[in-house]
């Protein structure tokens, strides 16, 4: 398994990190950066060794962009993913809430954790990185903009982010991908996809599909959602896979 050295300086808020890695565990490192720091600030960065994907597309996941070799803090959640997950949770993009506590789905009234706790996909509640480590669960976003409300997306920026997706899974390879609302799937993919297990992979991974868990979807309850995540977490079905 390659490595690579990676380091990230800012005197100005006396940072200094370096790590030699393998390639599966970077993005992990990036999002405890990103974590540190405020949004706009920049860090001097360095990576030594080489990558299965491109270095902008891992930075980008990890709520960064780069130039000159200076990474820019972004205001987004950060990827929270390893080579050796179980599962795969993709929501459709940040909220402002979620962008500023670092945890995805943390907007008040959102019902993804309860259901996650009742569904015993995690045993803490709003904890993704214990949720990577102590039970391989993973968390990225299918457009990483933050905004206010989901309708502020563009069709083309879920097209991309479907593209992004299936890069990010093809190299790290989780077992199984949860996509956390109809609406980003639907206009990437299928118009009239319905949830539960879907036709088509990403990265040749299996997806289940399941409804948005916000509080504004007043069509589930916080069983059904639980159902759907305890339902993505048994073995999918045979079914024929279109990658």
């Amino acid at each position: 398994m390659s490595e690579v050295l990676v380091s990230a300086i800012s005197e100005a808020v006396g940072l200094r990190r370096e790590a030699r890695l393998t390639a599966g565990e970077l993005p992990l490192w990036l999002a405890r950066l990103h974590g540190s720091l405020p949004i706009g600030d920049h860090v001097k960065f360095t990576l030594s060794g080489t990558l299965p994907v491109p270095l902008d597309e891992v930075l980008k996941g990890g709520g960064f962009e780069m130039a000159n070799g200076v990474l820019v803090r972004l205001e987004t959640l950060p990827d929270i993913v390893s080579d050796d997950m179980r599962l795969l949770v993709c929501g459709l993009n940040p909220s402002p809430h979620a962008a500023e506590s670092g945890i995805a789905f943390s907007r008040p009234g959102n019902r993804f954790w309860p259901a996650a706790l009742q569904s015993g996909l995690v045993t803490i509640d709003r904890d993704p990185q214990r949720a990577l480590v102590g039970h391989g669960v993973g968390f990225t976003d299918l457009v990483k903009r933050t905004t206010s409300r989901a309708n502020e997306l563009a069709v083309t920026e879920y097209r991309t982010g479907i593209a992004r997706l299936e890069r990010l899974t093809a190299w790290l390879k989780p077992t199984t991908i949860i996509m956390v609302g109809l609406t980003g799937w639907r206009a990437a993919t299928k118009s009239d996809a319905t949830a539960g297990w879907q036709n088509r992979s990403l990265g040749g991974r299996p997806v289940y599909l399941m409804p948005n868990t916000s509080e504004l979807n007043a069509h589930e309850t916080l069983d059904t959602l639980a159902a759907h995540l305890g339902a993505a977490q048994a073995a999918p079905p045979l079914i024929d896979l279109a990658s």
